[in-house]
């Protein structure tokens, strides 16, 4: 299907569903007709094409409902990608349309107080009992856990063996008996991140993505399209974290200095690259999964992010933010509010998504093909690791 064809398509689409009707009812029909995310498969949202073909949805549903890329990021960036990659026809039918439409809110149960860096030594446990699993443990800083109705789960179903060959990845149900959300308050004074108690949790069996013990590659798969997700979105050219520097700079002449200046224009700079690496990233994931590239554009992102917010205020000369009450979010958003909100809420880049320290250590061994860390515990049964 050509581009000319995919414009007909989706005009045949609005001739039969009103924009201005039902908001659910829209978004429900336009999944159903493959207008969703068009480089998944027919009857799953999508119609098979090249991923590059969604920006001509885009463009010609402009103006119509639209799903919340904030609150819906986790599933739609992370879980959907690994639901269909590793997901039986089942669980595909179940979860994805749902999903997408922002009917059941997904989060991510991977972290733990003990298991953050390295995300293989983690050590919350699924006994299998019969058909279903007993799963107990607690995870940390999991965004919008609160709204979630499920999350991915990575657990440890065999200790007897080395970290990375004992895990096993689920879908968990957030309403279960044992699930306890609790919050973790913020910087801003925003409770966006949950801590999450599973205390004799039960899952089917039919919950599980991937194959007992496989959890690790499941889960790769995921942390790949996380980096994707929050370093390599698209944008227009002075969008993002650079528009809201650019509009405090046009707006305040007054406060602007030579020194100042020369560094916007340089970040500027920084900006347009990144963004154009954005594009050759998504241009290379329209010819298959993501790969480690992803992790320099969640580094790029982060470092971008801190300076221009830390400019922003040294033009400013006031943080101009004082609403530190303990709240919850309801949804994510890196650039939609004030200066000052922006600046504070930077911080949490580099350490989201994988650390920079971590994600500079895959660039150079998988990407640069550097030597690898030594790692002495590589060989050595979970069970057996100092903790």
């Amino acid at each position: 299907m050509d581009e000319a064809r995919l414009k007909e398509r989706v005009a045949a689409f609005l001739s039969e569903n009103d924009p201005a009707g039902d908001r659910l009812e829209f978004l429900r029909a336009r999944f159903d007709a493959g207008l969703a995310w068009v480089w998944f498969p027919e009857g799953l949202g999508g119609l098979g094409l090249s991923r590059d073909m969604q920006a001509v949805v885009e463009r010609e549903l402009a103006g119509t409902p639209q799903i919340d890329g904030g609150v819906q990021g986790i599933g739609l960036g992370m879980a959907a990608p690994t639901i269909l990659a590793f997901g039986t026809e089942e669980q595909q039918r179940r979860f994805l349309r749902p999903l997408w439409t922002g009917e059941e809110i997904w989060c991510q149960l991977f972290s733990e107080p003990g298991a953050g860096s390295d995300l293989a030594t983690l050590a919350t446990r699924a006994v299998r009992d019969g058909d279903e699993w007993v799963v107990d443990g607690q995870k940390v800083w999991t965004s919008g856990a609160h709204h979630a109705r499920w999350a991915i789960l990575v657990t440890r179903t065999d200790p007897g063996v080395p970290k990375h060959r004992g895990l096993t990845y689920f879908v968990c149900d957030m309403q279960a008996p044992g699930v306890d959300v609790r919050p973790l308050r913020q910087i801003t004074g925003e409770a966006e991140f949950n801590e999450v108690f599973l205390t004799g949790v039960r899952l089917a069996d039919d919950l599980r993505l991937g194959a007992v013990g496989d959890g690790w590659r499941v889960a790769q798969t995921t942390l790949m399209n996380e980096r994707v997700a929050i370093g390599g979105g698209g944008g227009a050219r002075g969008g993002g974290m650079v528009g809201g520097v650019l509009r405090s700079w046009r707006e305040h002449p007054e406060l602007r200095t030579h020194d100042l200046h020369q560094r916007l224009l340089s970040l500027w700079v920084e900006a347009e690259v990144t963004r154009l690496s954005g594009a050759r990233l998504r241009e290379q994931l329209a010819a298959g999964q993501p790969g480690p590239e992803g992790s320099g554009m969640k580094l790029s992102f982060a470092k971008l992010n801190q300076a221009l917010t830390g400019l922003e205020m040294e033009f400013l000369r006031d943080l101009g933010y004082d609403d530190y009450a303990f709240r919850r979010s309801e949804t994510v958003d890196f650039y939609g509010r004030g200066p000052g909100y922006r600046y504070l809420r930077a911080k949490g880049n580099s350490i989201e998504g994988g650390t920079s320290e971590i994600l500079r250590n895959i660039i150079s061994e998988r990407v640069l093909g550097l030597p690898s860390e030594p790692r002495i515990d590589k060989d050595v049964p979970w069970k057996d690791l100092p903790r």
